[in-house]
């Protein structure tokens, strides 16, 4: 059993449901203790949701020009589900077919496990290096994300800490590890639209004003914009068109002879960085003031896009990947958010790296056991890569 399956297992096997962290971090801390780091434990959030941070750096002894490597992830996992519908129980970890599984076996207590054995791999063969090495590990991405990465975030940048590179062990490969990455992420933005009527009976529509009728223009203007994809001032080649979507509309009192006092309508943006949260809602109050709407709409600004354009930490983990695998890595910055949204606030060159991501959050989440070194080697090399390059640089 390798170093790296033997510590997914040790992790997996503790109940860490958000925003339990139930051990984790207190044991990857002492592998990272005993390699020289200095940890930093930062809780946060009420009594019934506390979140564990971990904030780990082992600094160069030589006093030359450094540069900051950051690991990136979470302990903390997702619920169950029903018990009964799991093949093996999530929390024992179980091997089928040239498998992994357990709950957190993709995302993503296996990245969190390669990061802190490729470490340890790096540090046998180079005790001393240029690179300041570093880990960031929360119990709450998979919760309401308040208290977690973005905590600790907002310390080091009070305290003046400087990250140059971050890597984040979200699971983004898609058939094979190593197929893809990601290099940014979408925006996210919500909007709970409230438009205003006058129930009365739909016999006497005079009577009456059916909110559902006066928001239908304006809906089907911001419906074609949508499908032209004309949100963005202009394209950008690393980006899907920013997209908006209704996720719930309600209206009525459920009876058929009723015109509804009101409707309600959710909506989401998930927008690239050729918007901006001010630019698509000024976008939306035009459209919907143009139509005559009687309206109230609030918003909530999930997490802003970010983008690493290729670099030195794309150019490192793209030539680990190849060198690995022979893959060339697709760049993408396709999927939901993470908090790789956080950290690219303190950090321009970020990029997330993982497993394949078929089975997360599913029943019998799993890993092929084969890529879970395939993981390990690619972070080592990354680390062995930037760490010649930074070393050169000094001479």
């Amino acid at each position: 059993m390798s170093r790296t399956l033997q510590l997914a297992e040790q992790l997996i096997s503790r109940p860490s449901v958000t925003p339990d962290d139930a051990g984790c971090q207190k044991i990857l801390g002492e592998r990272l203790a005993a390699l020289g780091f200095t940890l930093e434990t930062i809780e946060s959030g009420p009594t019934d949701f506390r979140v564990t941070n971990l904030w780990a750096v082992r600094r160069p002894t030589n006093g030359k020009p450094t540069k900051t490597l950051v690991f990136a992830g979470h302990t903390d996992v997702v619920p169950t589900g029903p018990l009964d519908q799991w093949s093996s129980h999530p929390f024992t970890p179980t091997h089928r077919d040239g498998k992994l599984y357990g709950r957190g076996a993709c995302d993503m207590k296996t990245s969190v496990a390669a990061f802190v054995t490729s470490i340890e791999e790096f540090l046998q063969g180079e005790p001393d290096p240029a690179l300041t090495l570093a880990l960031l590990l929360t119990s709450d991405e998979e919760g309401p994300g308040v208290d977690g990465t973005v905590i600790v975030c907002n310390a080091l940048a009070a305290r003046g800490e400087t990250i140059d590179y971050c890597i984040v062990g979200e699971p983004t490969s898609v058939a094979r590890c190593g197929d893809m990455i990601k290099n940014g992420r979408r925006g996210t933005m919500s909007g709970k639209l409230t438009v205003n009527g006058v129930q009365g009976h739909i016999a006497y529509p005079h009577l009456a004003k059916n909110p559902v009728h006066a928001v239908a223009p304006a809906l089907a203007e911001l419906v074609a914009i949508n499908a032209a994809g004309g949100w963005d001032a202009q394209s950008n080649p690393y980006f899907q068109p920013t997209s908006w979507q209704i996720s719930n509309f309600h209206a009525g009192t459920g009876a058929s002879n009723v015109i509804p006092g009101s409707a309600v309508i959710d909506f989401n943006f998930r927008f690239s960085t050729e918007s901006t949260p001010e630019s698509l809602q000024q976008r939306v109050h035009a459209v919907l003031d143009a139509h005559g709407v009687d309206y109230t709409l609030t918003w909530t600004v999930g997490g802003l896009p970010f983008l690493t354009t290729p670099g030195e930490l794309v150019t490192a983990v793209q030539a680990a990947i190849r060198e690995e695998t022979g893959l060339d890595t697709e760049l993408s910055t396709s999927g939901g958010t993470s908090d790789a949204r956080f950290i690219a606030k303190i950090c321009k060159q970020v990029v997330e790296c993982g497993p394949v991501n078929a089975s997360i959050h599913k029943i019998d989440e799993h890993i092929e056991v084969a890529e879970i070194e395939t993981l390990k080697n690619i972070y080592l090399r990354t680390l062995r890569g930037l760490d010649a390059a930074l070393a050169q640089g000094a001479r």
